[in-house]
């Protein structure tokens, strides 16, 4: 097949993307597909070599979300048989190319425009999955501009709490408080990535996740890091995380954390793969965090790691997001 690998854009996880897509670049290749490369946020200045493609640090000056349109008029969407979209973050798992790709009569992989833009807005998805029965940790949502109170906040969620932009991954702009005195600063801290932040209730408690193929749940995984919780540095940096897959769990709970896996999935509408997290707290509760629908794909990665217990290789895993984007 001939397919266009999108990866880079313009978001705070730039360069997890590209890490993201040069491991299933390679893969593609070794599948014998037809690979063509576009970075989004580089429009027709496009790297004239994949080492070029993939290194971060070059072209950072011409990163930017006005070149998105330039990018898609380039000659390289006007035969390939399917887009392969492994943007992290805003401008990519947000519905904006999506979008795109749809009024170019592109098929691509992923979430479709509706689906990806609710699992994007934590604020949202977790509305509709308590909606649907699943359980949520409380939270407040703060607006750009808007009047804060910070009592109000700490009265609503209590404490310690969780800041962190409403539309962001990878733990960007994350900050854990435990008192009011800090709420200013995390607050602003958010703001540098979005013009929404969501205040969460902090549950102390085992960090799963469940990475959904199609209509199956995956192993579970527990992700045990070396701080008090799952930020950035111990996502993607090697031993600052501990791994189990399978987790640990009786299996009346590994059953009922799928099954609310599933369902999440499938309330916000979502269809070919991503990733469902889940606190289990103390009292063996379960709460939804959020939904990743194009998780990472490193080295690190979680859905790479449950589709290996689940029997899939990293080439059958990309191969398998394939066919389901295409039925």
């Amino acid at each position: 097949m001939n397919i266009v690998l999108l990866a880079g854009g313009a978001s705070p996880e730039r360069e997890i993307s590209l890490r993201s897509g040069k491991a299933i670049y390679r893969a593609l290749i070794e599948l014998g597909h037809k690979v063509s490369l576009v970075d989004p946020a580089l429009g027709f200045h496009q790297p004239k070599s994949v080492e070029d493609f993939f290194n971060p640090q070059l072209n950072t000056e011409k990163v930017s979300i006005e070149n998105y349109l330039e990018a898609f008029q380039l000659e390289t969407f006007n035969e390939c048989d399917l887009v392969f979209i492994i943007l992290h973050g805003k401008w990519g798992e947000d519905g904006t190319v999506q979008a795109i790709l749809e009024l170019m009569n592109i098929k691509y992989t992923g979430c479709d425009v509706l689906a990806s833009a609710i699992a994007i807005d934590k604020d949202l998805t977790k509305t509709i999955v308590m909606q649907n029965g699943i359980k949520t940790p409380p939270w407040f949502l703060h607006e750009k501009n808007h009047e804060v109170d910070y009592k109000e906040i700490a009265d609503k969620v209590g404490l310690p709490c969780v800041f962190k932009p409403n539309d962001q991954g990878s733990t960007i702009g994350f900050s854990l408080v435990d008192s009011i005195d800090n709420f200013e600063e995390a607050i602003n801290l958010a703001l540098k990535y979005s013009d929404k932040v969501l205040v969460e209730k902090y549950i102390k408690g085992r960090e799963l996740t469940v990475s959904i193929l199609g209509d199956i749940a995956l192993p579970v995984i527990e992700v045990k890091p070396k701080h008090v919780m799952y930020d950035y540095e111990c996502k993607y940096t090697k031993g600052m995380t501990e791994y189990y897959c399978p987790a640990d769990l009786p299996e009346e709970i590994t059953e009922k954390v799928k099954k609310l896996s599933l369902m999440a999935f499938n309330s916000c509408r979502c269809r070919t793969f991503g990733r469902v997290d889940f606190i289990l707290d103390e009292t063996n509760e379960l709460y939804f965090l959020e939904i990743n629908t194009i998780p990472g794909m490193t080295d690190l990665s979680l859905v790479p790691m449950a589709a290996k217990v689940f029997g899939l290789d990293f080439n059958s895993l990309i191969q398998r997001i394939i066919d389901l984007s295409l039925s």
